[in-house]
Parts: structure tokens; C-alpha cells; sequence
């Protein structure tokens, strides 16, 4: 009897065991926001791929930084909305791409110096060219405010001793152009928090990551250092719904996703070493897609917190 009693407890504790190794297991998958999964390829034979735009619906845009042309893939079938041949040299390098809720969109133009704006027939205008009388260095990233306010970073040269990039405003009701932060080493990505308070934005030759305050007439205070990522190039940035910052570490071939109190809480391997930037689409929000330049192509993965949807105008 004594021997049977054992056996049942030796039994038992082996069973309890287990179950908190699994449950224990199961807490720290929950704790990726990112599931471990591989990479699905959505397309390749890009030139220098960036900007990754999704228009809230079944599109996804993307720049060819040094080809010229502007990707466009609709429900997973792949063609081109625009190149630079088709517009009359309105444009020559798009880097950054935004939707913005009236449907058209915006590109940082880096060749030119200026913004772009594209009609879905891929039609292009030049929104923005330059701010008193000064053409901007080379437009690098943008995002819209709720308001319909437009911010872009513009960056000079790429040296952390030399701060000499600034970041604009246009204001979408008097068109008007703002310089609203300055001495910035290399300023790239770019990205608002849910609530608009915040703007992030990539101090890319600093390895670094900062930090403003917005206020209520759309200016920026009380900067201060987010995060430092050193080992590469923080690029381009996304945000999803509960404030966790997803960045695309470029040279260190790394995806990292950001705590809103500023700390690495996953790391993700990319399946090239120069992943450019990134943006939550599909139908639910939940497809990051990642566009990287070692491999020139585009890619996608599932997360489990929807990404933040376009900013509507008020």
C-alpha cells in the first residue's frame, strides 16, 4: 500500500510538473506579439523597396527608392501604379509613402526635394516644395495628425556630429509649411501614437529613437531620447493599438517590437540584413509587411495586435 501511495504522489508531482512547464511555456508565447511563424515572400525584384503603404482596404504601396517606380499590389496580384517616365520627371525617388483618408497617396520625394501626391490613376502633383523660399534636402518619411496635417522628416547629411535635419509641418487647411523641429541627425522614420500626443521619429544616424510631445496647435516639445538601438540604423517605424512601437533596425537585419515605456520586449530575425520599414494592413491590421533591401523584396507576417488604421480627417 505504502509503494501504490508513492507511486500515485511521484505520479502526481510529474503531472503537476508538466502542466506549469506548458502553462509556463504558453505565458511566454503570449508574451510574443509577434507568434513564431516564418516570413511569407510577397514579392521580390524591387530596387531598394521602402515606404510600405496600406490604404485601409485590399492595396498595398511601395518605393523603389533607385528604380523609379511605385509598386502597387492589389489583393496579392503585383503591377506598378506609377514610375517617374510616366510623369513627365514630376518626380525622380519616392522614399516614403503614406495613404492619407481622402484617398490619395504621398510620397516623400528625395530626387526633387519635395511631396508628392498621387491620384489612384497614379496622376502626380507636387504637394510641397520647399519652406521659405529653401528646397528641403531630401524628404525622407511622413505621417498625417488627425487633422489632416502633414509631418515628414528631411534629412541633410548622415553624421550624429552633425545635426543639421529638420522636421516640417504642412497645414492642410492654409497649405502653409511649418518647420517644427531642427537638429536632428538624420531624421527617417516617422509615427504618431494612437491618441496623436506623441511623435516618434528615427534619429537614424544617432541610433536612436526620439521622442515629442504634440500640442494642441500641432508643435512639438519636450523631446527626449525613446530608445537607442546601437548595431544599425533604426528606420522605418509602426505603431500598433496598445502603443507597441514595431522598428526596422536596417543593417542589423533585426525587427524590433518597443514597450511604450520604451523597452525591447521581442526581437525578430528578418530574412535579409537591411529591412527598410514597415506597416500594418489587411483586412483585421494584423499583417505586418516589411519591405528589405538586401533581398529586394517585400514581405509579410501575422501579429496579434492590430496595427493602428489610418488617421481620419476631422
Amino acid at each position: 500500500m505504502v509503494k501504490i501511495r508513492v507511486l500515485f504522489n511521484f505520479t502526481g508531482l510529474l503531472t503537476a510538473l508538466f502542466i506549469a512547464i506548458s502553462c509556463g511555456q504558453n505565458s511566454i508565447d503570449r508574451n510574443q506579439l509577434i507568434p513564431d511563424q516564418p516570413w511569407e515572400k510577397v514579392t521580390d525584384g524591387l530596387n531598394f523597396p521602402e515606404g510600405p503603404a496600406w490604404d485601409g482596404d485590399n492595396t498595398l504601396y511601395a518605393s523603389n527608392c533607385y528604380g523609379g517606380w511605385i509598386t502597387r499590389i492589389i489583393d496579392g496580384q503585383v503591377d506598378t501604379l506609377t514610375s517617374r517616365a510616366m510623369c513627365d520627371s514630376t518626380w525622380e525617388k519616392s522614399n516614403g509613402l503614406t495613404v492619407g483618408s481622402d484617398g490619395y497617396l504621398y510620397a516623400c520625394e528625395f530626387g526633387k526635394g519635395s511631396v508628392v501626391r498621387f491620384a489612384r490613376s497614379g496622376q502626380a502633383e507636387v504637394l510641397i516644395s520647399g519652406c521659405n523660399g529653401e528646397r528641403f534636402h531630401r524628404p525622407n518619411d511622413l505621417a498625417f495628425d488627425a487633422r489632416g496635417n502633414l509631418y515628414f522628416t528631411d534629412p541633410n547629411t548622415y553624421n550624429c556630429e552633425n545635426p543639421d535635419g529638420f522636421v516640417y509641418q504642412w497645414i492642410r487647411k492654409t497649405r502653409d509649411v511649418e518647420r517644427v523641429a531642427d537638429s536632428i541627425s538624420f531624421p527617417n522614420g516617422i509615427a504618431f501614437s494612437g491618441n496623436g500626443r506623441r511623435l516618434f521619429i528615427c534619429e537614424s544616424a544617432c541610433s536612436r529613437i526620439l521622442r515629442f510631445k504634440v500640442d494642441s496647435r500641432g508643435n512639438l516639445t519636450d523631446r527626449e531620447i525613446f530608445i537607442e538601438l546601437p548595431g544599425g540604423d533604426p528606420d522605418g517605424i509602426a505603431l500598433d493599438r496598445r502603443g507597441n512601437l514595431y522598428v526596422a533596425h536596417f543593417g542589423s537585419g533585426m525587427l524590433y517590437v518597443i514597450s511604450p515605456r520604451g523597452k525591447i520586449i521581442q526581437e525578430l530575425k528578418t530574412p535579409g540584413q537591411k529591412p527598410t520599414n514597415v506597416e500594418f494592413g489587411g483586412c483585421d491590421y494584423k499583417t505586418l509587411f516589411l519591405t528589405e533591401v538586401e533581398t529586394s523584396s517585400i514581405y509579410k507576417i501575422r501579429g496579434r495586435i492590430p496595427g493602428q488604421k489610418l488617421q481620419q480627417f476631422r
